[in-house]
């Protein structure tokens, strides 16, 4: 069993189970829930575990779900009986008290069509991302500099450690970031079948599977670019409708994410359609089919993948720390663009990712279009993989990786 260690989000769940009878955890299978749940003690602790993987229990959720129930109890992987759902609803209505039950799954309820049911009133929803590079090295005894910094925009102390590319490629899913480093692209490899021949199948009826996995391959090699679902349709060879419905599958599943557009600035030339990333860094590396970077080559997919790294970091972060703080991109056609966009509040700030350790004027371009365009935003950052911090101007900043993410 991989080594526990603590999650960011672990203060916000157990705050929640204080308030409402139910808290649902969701996440891309292995970022940790199932681990989570039965050893941190604030969750755990009363509380009866439950697994539908496990099919003596699935078969008896879906006989007599009222049964299972019990006072307080957590159910893992419960999109696999929307029935359960049901029970638990009527069970919480009958007795509304704080905390009762902790439901946990690898698909999103939310965008399940046969999962009417989301307890609504019932249930704070939260989901579980792949570990920050401060959770994977246990690192968490200080607040993240990230959220710091979003406050009072002090620079870092002292030099960063750069991240690394066997960072990048083992991304933050933990038997593969915690694990030996020689046995990530084995670990991937069955990974990725498991999700194509059990999960999705579970999830919705996929006539072809080989084209639904050529599909998530080419979504890997896009990862950090803007989606245009009929480009990738016709590169796997399918009509728009199937890509669009196994892209929704892939998001479901919590395989992709779409980051949306900010969009609340004066220019005109605005792209309005989402970003597409692969959820976790090591994932999108095996898919595409990338196991190490060759120095001098695979510039920009060492890019992509550094910029899905850092994507699945703030994330995080945000999550746990900041959760109604939106996360975005900005891209003005044929012009200038900007990796993410953080709006906390009234509040905004742009991160540009650069995988070098130095940088030129060239690389604030996009930057400086953005505060220049942008009333709101505080400040514009330059999050290159170098070592020391700079204030460049009044808004505008270099901040090593390694310091923005520990």
């Amino acid at each position: 069993m991989t080594h526990y260690l603590p999650r960011e989000l672990t203060q916000r769940l157990a705050k929640a189970l204080h308030r409402l009878p139910v808290v649902v955890l969701s996440g891309l299978r292995q970022t940790g829930k199932s681990t989570l749940l039965q050893r941190e003690e604030s969750l755990a602790a009363g509380r009866v575990y439950r697994t539908l993987d496990d099919f003596p229990t699935l078969a008896a959720a879906r006989a007599n779900p009222e049964a299972l129930l019990g006072d307080a109890a957590i159910f893992d992987e419960v999109q696999r009986c929307p029935d359960l759902l049901l029970a638990i609803k009527r069970s919480v209505d009958e007795l509304r008290r704080p905390g009762r039950f902790i439901l946990s799954g690898s698909a999103n309820l939310a965008l399940l069509g046969h999962v009417s049911e989301t307890l609504a009133g019932r249930a704070a929803y939260f989901t579980l991302h792949p570990m920050t590079r401060r959770e994977a090295r246990g690192a968490m005894a200080k607040p993240p500099f990230l959220i710091e910094f979003l406050r009072d925009l002090a620079l870092p102390r002292g030099a960063a450690e750069p991240v690394t590319d066997q960072e990048v490629l083992a991304g933050g899913l933990p038997p593969a970031c915690l694990g030996p480093p020689d046995a990530v692209a084995e670990w991937f490899r069955g990974y990725a079948q498991t999700y194509v021949e059990r999960d999705v199948r579970q999830l919705a009826q996929v006539a072809d599977l080989v084209a639904f996995r050529t599909l998530a391959q080419l979504a890997a090699l896009r990862t950090g670019q803007v989606l245009v679902v009929s480009t990738l349709a016709r590169d796997a060879k399918l009509t728009a409708a199937t890509a669009a419905r196994y892209l929704h599958l892939l998001e479901a599943s919590f395989l992709v994410r779409r980051l949306p557009p900010f969009l609340k600035n004066r220019s005109s030339r605005l792209i309005k359609s989402p970003k597409l990333h692969i959820t976790d860094s090591g994932l999108a590396a095996h898919l595409a089919g990338v196991d190490h970077f060759e120095p001098g080559r695979d510039d920009l997919l060492r890019g992509a993948l550094l910029e899905t790294y850092t994507a699945h970091n703030l994330a995080a972060l945000l999550e746990a720390h900041l959760p109604d703080a939106q996360l975005s991109y900005w891209h003005e056609q044929g012009r200038h663009e900007v990796d993410f966009v953080i709006e906390a509040g009234r509040r905004v700030f742009a991160i540009e990712v650069k995988a070098g350790t130095r940088w030129t004027e060239s690389d604030l371009a996009g930057l400086r279009a953005f505060v220049a365009r942008t009333s709101a935003c505080e400040a514009a950052i330059l999050a290159y993989n170098g070592r020391q911090a700079a204030q460049l101007d009044a808004k505008l900043f270099a901040i090593p990786l390694g310091h923005l993410l520990a």
